[in-house]
């Protein structure tokens, strides 16, 4: 029973419980502490691991009501409305046909799919069966980077001329470190594709899509132990470095590192505009800094700077949870993702960050490793609205 009378539930079907599903799993309980008044119920109804055995511990532990063997099964029981992917990259594809093509509502996990190819015949998928699909990217949900939309949105900073943005971690430098499936090509691994799709898709949704992309990947430690903890050659990016142009004209650099020493896990970006300026730390996720060209200057410096703007929790909830003025982290952008995917599910709206948002950042990596593969310049593969 819902807590409030006629209220929908939403079944989620669950496939993968790594570091993501369990995740995903945390924000559909954390739900009704969010959104008090959402209009729907989430149930974490179904989950299907790599395993029987690993799937029980889960149902167990973390409140499921039913296990499957495998996603097909998860796939065909009427009862599922949602299809949460959480599985390496290479399965993706796979999982979202079938999920399509049984009529589900489907939310998976970035990137789409391995290759444009893939994510455009999901895309093309989700389209004819007019269910609600939709691409976790989380940071577009952060309170921080809402306010910067609307100020970019409302003209604020003018015409955007360039931007920087950059994920920086360290995780690749321990050499003793075991390689997991994010560092392996044969699972669709690489740093383009775990960090280097979330600062595109900021650039992308804050400042518009990518015409070309000059692109050039590293590996700074060719040998390391591999999953089974034998010697292993690295056969994915470490590092990657885009020269980018965007429609709009405006030009700049991202950056996505494993190789970063002393980072954690920074995500930053600068988007400078005719009449201003914006910046972002994931680290700092509590403010964004702002730059006006219509504040007074003098000869001591007037009112000119970049501010500080205090958006902490203010999301536009009523009550908000936790309040306003309290600090707030990565896990709460998934929060919001989470609960405004299922509150489109609940409303039978379109979701964005979408299979159209997911495909032109497919697009802008595959064209990024095309570049750095022949040294070119490449332009990015144009699709149909």
């Amino acid at each position: 029973m819902g807590i409030y009378k006629n209220m929908k539930t939403i079944n989620i079907g669950l496939v993968g419980f790594g570091a993501m599903g369990k995740l995903h799993a945390f924000c559909v309980s954390s739900l009704p502490y969010y959104f008090e008044r959402c209009g729907f119920e989430a149930s974490l109804y179904g989950i299907c691991t790599s395993s029987l055995e690993h799937s029980k511990d889960v149902l167990e532990r973390y409140g499921f009501k039913k296990i499957y063997e495998d996603a097909h099964q998860m796939i065909s029981d009427p009862c599922i409305d949602v299809i949460d992917i959480c599985t390496p990259n290479y399965l993706h594809h796979e999982v979202i046909l079938e999920a399509l093509s049984a009529g589900k509502n489907v939310l998976c996990e970035k990137p789409l799919c391995v290759t444009v190819d893939e994510a455009l015949e999901a895309y093309h998928a989700s389209m004819r069966t007019g269910t609600v699909c939709g691409i976790v990217f989380n940071n577009r949900h952060l309170s921080p980077i809402i306010r910067a939309k609307q100020l970019i949105d409302e003209g604020r900073i003018g015409d955007i001329i360039s931007f920087s943005g950059e994920y920086l971690h360290d995780s690749a430098i321990d050499t003793k470190k075991k390689a997991g499936w994010k560092q392996n090509s044969d699972y669709g691994g690489g740093v383009l594709y775990d960090l280097g799709s979330h600062i595109i898709d900021l650039i992308y949704y804050l400042c518009g899509e990518f015409e070309s992309v000059f692109g050039r990947a590293q590996i700074a430690f060719p040998t390391r132990p591999g999953q089974n903890g034998e010697e292993w050659q690295t056969n994915a990016d470490e590092a990657f470095y885009i020269n980018a142009r965007l429609k709009c004209g405006a030009c700049g650099s991202i950056t996505a590192s494993k190789l970063a020493t002393g980072t954690n896990d920074d995500l930053n970006f600068s988007i400078y505009g005719t009449k201003g300026a914006i910046k972002f730390s994931l680290m700092e996720p509590d403010w964004i800094y702002f730059y006006d060209t219509a504040d007074k200057s003098d000869s001591f410096g007037g009112d000119r700077g970049f501010k500080r703007i205090e958006c902490v929790q203010r999301y536009g909830i009523s009550p908000a949870f936790p309040a306003v003025k309290a600090s707030q982290g990565w896990v709460r952008g998934h929060i919001g993702s989470m609960g405004a995917y299922l509150g489109a599910v609940a409303s039978g709206e379109k979701f964005t960050p979408s299979f159209r948002d997911a495909l032109h950042v497919q697009a802008v990596i595959e064209a990024a490793y095309r570049s750095a593969a022949n040294g070119k310049c490449e332009k990015i593969r144009n699709f149909e609205h």
